[in-house]
């Protein structure tokens, strides 16, 4: 497979490919594009999606939203299709396109039956490689964006994690919420959406992942097909190599936030920071997050919804990027049943601290690690995700069976030791609901 572009002395340039294992090839082209696939001949569907390495950690202050913004205005037209044709066509043939944006990346993705890939190859990538950003367009999409945020401030239970990163990161872009504020969506102009666009979505941060019924050599020649005249048909280049950071990221002291809101309830986050995705504690860190608050079993589940009836959803978790991350602990209760939720909570993590887990615990924190892990590769769609995900922010594919292993070798002192060392450090909170600042003073 050649393309125009020239290599050294003149030569065509070639993509290379390279089976990963597992049913999974990877195609670079000259461009530093890479297309990744699994054959899965057992289906009937095909799941695609283009996943672009930016996110809203990539956007200046004043750019607040940027991506997420992108996000929306990439399906409102390009110059073969308008906004109508580019979900007509997809649908027409039962398929469905979507897309969201996160912190370190986009994605934008369809899935269709097998027959119809040809079509949602077409449609994706004109889409995400051909926009036009219409002005008109853009002040539509604005309003839809503003009120979004305001949609997102009306449910207290997503806006407490938010509150909750913002405690950890502060004015890092860790820290900013990823659809941009209204201050920062109001001003942005379409010129500063398309140049952020243009120097943005570049080939190399670019990986297109298919899964199902599929041939490899197929998806190839019809992404290549699709990319031909764009602006992603670009010049030779090196994939972007997976982000890392330059630095580590400085957080804030451990404080507490509180957002007063006429709720009824209450709903508090408890945590502090965590570790990055690379970071090989990160399986250690999977098991203990499932002994703590990772189903009806865990420790806090049982401690406060089971035994004392004080909380409908309470659980833990773990947010990882590439050079830093957060742990925390959500519970929603009464507001009057706040203080013994977090006395309880605190009690249950030094505990944990202290004196650690046990066998029992470890053991069937790794099983559900590893069902959790296993059950959810069951449709093209995870499959699809999980290419992607492993070429975009790890740069190799682990085979199912590796990361089972990896998990299964955890050892008691790995979990405890992490879980020493991130639950016995100050803590922040935040909380959104009915109170003030005084509320929690020294806590």
């Amino acid at each position: 497979m050649t393309t125009s572009s020239r290599g050294p002395a003149g030569r065509p340039a070639r993509a290379l490919s390279k089976s990963l294992g597992d049913g999974a090839r990877r195609t670079t082209l000259p461009s530093g594009l890479r297309i990744v696939t699994e054959s899965i001949p057992s289906t009937r569907s095909a799941s695609l999606g283009i996943w672009v390495g930016i996110g809203s950690r990539d956007e200046t202050s004043a750019m607040s939203g940027a991506s997420h913004f992108l996000e929306h205005l990439l399906f409102k037209g390009t110059h073969k299709r308008t906004a109508l044709q580019i979900s007509a066509e997809i649908e027409a043939v039962g398929g469905e396109t979507n897309a969201f944006t996160t912190k370190e990346y986009t994605c934008y993705y369809a899935r269709v039956l097998d027959a119809d890939l040809p079509l949602a190859v077409d449609v994706l990538v004109d889409a995400v490689a051909d926009s036009i950003i219409d002005p008109a367009d853009v002040e539509t999409e604005r309003g839809v964006i503003l009120e979004e945020i305001a949609m997102h401030e009306d449910e207290p239970g997503d806006e407490v994690h938010d509150v909750f990163t913002e405690a950890i990161f502060g004015d890092h872009p860790l820290g900013r919420l990823i659809s941009g504020t209204e201050e920062s969506v109001t001003p942005m102009t379409r010129g500063q959406i398309h140049g952020f666009y243009r120097r943005r979505y570049t080939a190399p941060v670019i990986v297109i992942a298919a899964a199902g019924n599929l041939e490899h050599a197929t998806v190839v020649r019809l992404v290549r097909k699709a990319l031909a005249g764009t602006a992603l048909d670009s010049g030779p280049a090196e994939p972007a190599a997976p982000r890392t950071g330059n630095k580590r990221v400085r957080t804030q002291k451990p404080h507490t936030v509180v957002r007063n809101r006429d709720t009824e309830q209450a709903h508090v986050v408890l945590g502090g920071v965590g570790i990055g995705r690379l970071d090989d504690r990160r399986f250690a860190l999977g098991v203990l997050n499932n002994v703590l608050g990772g189903g009806m079993s865990s420790r806090l589940f049982q401690e406060i919804r089971e035994k004392r009836g004080l909380a409908y959803s309470v659980y833990s978790y773990a947010s990882q990027y590439a050079d830093a991350g957060l742990f925390g602990v959500y519970a929603g209760c009464a507001p009057g049943k706040v203080d013994e939720v977090l006395d309880l909570t605190r009690a249950e993590l030094a505990r944990v601290a202290a004196a650690g887990v046990t066998d029992e615990e470890i053991s069937r924190g790794k099983g559900m690690v590893k069902g959790s892990y296993v059950l959810g590769l069951e449709d093209t769609g995870s499959r699809m995700s999980r290419l992607a995900k492993s070429e975009l922010l790890y740069g190799e594919l682990m085979a199912v069976d590796e990361l089972l292993g990896r998990v299964d070798a955890v050892t008691a002192d790995e979990v405890n030791a992490i879980a020493a060392d991130l639950l016995a450090q100050p803590m922040s909170l935040a909380v959104v609901g009915p109170f003030d600042e005084a509320a929690f003073a020294g806590r």
